[in-house]
Order: structure tokens, then C-alpha cells, then sequence
């Protein structure tokens, strides 16, 4: 039931997954060095999801009755919406887009993606960003991402697909705007988050 704020007005819930398992596998070989990460990185982010990826029942029944749905600009956000909430047509936003994941220069060593992808956010949580989106500008992005989800909710039930660590940076950005995390699924591939509004 949507929460009714001092001036009468319903807002939300807010429903936020993070996508299903995408095609391209970060487990997997070969290592490779920085340069062949950053080109791995470009891939994944154009990587739709595995074929036989479904919504789960608990994910696609409580998004059953979202009257709007976002989802990043990426193909397996896009895919996780469209298979989670198939009764709507998600809005495609790149505000929702996950956080870069910049590998840091280390030459003559070659590793698996997987830890490409811990030593990447260890250097981009430190000031790396190589050509791309500061760890600043994304957290202004996160608080551009989360009003933009606030002023949606109003009357309405929202659903977001997007990404793992750019949800957990929506966290403290949604919490500022008076929503409060009432189920907190994790992380994982599929999980999903419950935002309910409690007004400033």
C-alpha cells in the first residue's frame, strides 16, 4: 500500500533489482591485461542476458502491479524489466547506467575478469577513472538518479532494473528523500530492494 505523505499525497513503493546473469561470463578465461579488461568491460556492457535467465516468481509477482518501469541503458537491464514486468514497457534510462569499472595500470600481469572487476572498483573507489565517469560524478548521478525515481512515485508503484553497485549507491541518495529500505534482497543477480516512503 502506498504510503500517504503530510500533504495527502500516495507515493510509491519503489521496487529495485539488480539484473539477471548476463551472457558474457566474468568467471571466465582467458586472463588478460589491463588493456584487454578495459576492451573485456566495453563487451560486458553491450552483453545481454544468458537465454535462460527468468524473472523469479517472488521478483515477478511483487513488481506484478508496477504501474511504471525503468531500466538502465543497458541491454540486460533492459532484458531483466522486460522479463520481470512484462505487463509494461520500461523507460530506457542511461541514469540508471552501472558505475565504470576503470582498470588500473598494472603492466606485465594478466588476471581473470572477475578480478579485474575487484581491482577496478578498489582503484575507481580511490580517484581512477581513466577517461571515464569520476567516482564524484556518479554519486551526483546516484542523487539525479534517486529524485528522479521520487518524483515518479507519486500515485505510483515503481519498478527499477539496473545494476549492483550503482543500486548501492542509489541507497543513501533514495534515504535522503525520506524513503526507507524496508527489504533488502542483496546484491546477487535477480535481488531486489523495497523502498517505502516515510516523508521528511
Amino acid at each position: 500500500m502506498p504510503e500517504t505523505t503530510s500533504t495527502g499525497t500516495r507515493r510509491g513503493p519503489i521496487v529495485v533489482s539488480r539484473h539477471g546473469r548476463p551472457q558474457l561470463d566474468r568467471t571466465a578465461g582467458p586472463r588478460l591485461g589491463w588493456r584487454d579488461y578495459k576492451d573485456w568491460w566495453n563487451s560486458y556492457e553491450e552483453s545481454p542476458l544468458r537465454d535462460d535467465q527468468i524473472a523469479p516468481d517472488n521478483l515477478k509477482n511483487l513488481v506484478a502491479d508496477a504501474t511504471l518501469v525503468f531500466a538502465s541503458a543497458r541491454i540486460r537491464a533492459q532484458e531483466t524489466a522486460a522479463r520481470a514486468a512484462p505487463h509494461m514497457d520500461a523507460i530506457h534510462d542511461p541514469v540508471f547506467n552501472e558505475a565504470p569499472l576503470p582498470p588500473p595500470r598494472i603492466v606485465g600481469v594478466k588476471y581473470l575478469p572477475k578480478t579485474w572487476n575487484v581491482l577496478a572498483r578498489a582503484a575507481w573507489l580511490s580517484g581512477h577513472s581513466l577517461d571515464g565517469e569520476s567516482v564524484s560524478e556518479a554519486r551526483v548521478r546516484a542523487a539525479l538518479a534517486a529524485q528522479k525515481l521520487h518524483a515518479a512515485s507519486e500515485e505510483q508503484k515503481v519498478y527499477l532494473a539496473a545494476h549492483g553497485w550503482f543500486n548501492r549507491m542509489l541507497r543513501p541518495e533514495i534515504k535522503k528523500l525520506g524513503w526507507k529500505c524496508v527489504y533488502d534482497g542483496g546484491d546477487s543477480y535477480w535481488s531486489h530492494r523495497i523502498y517505502e516512503y516515510r516523508d521528511k
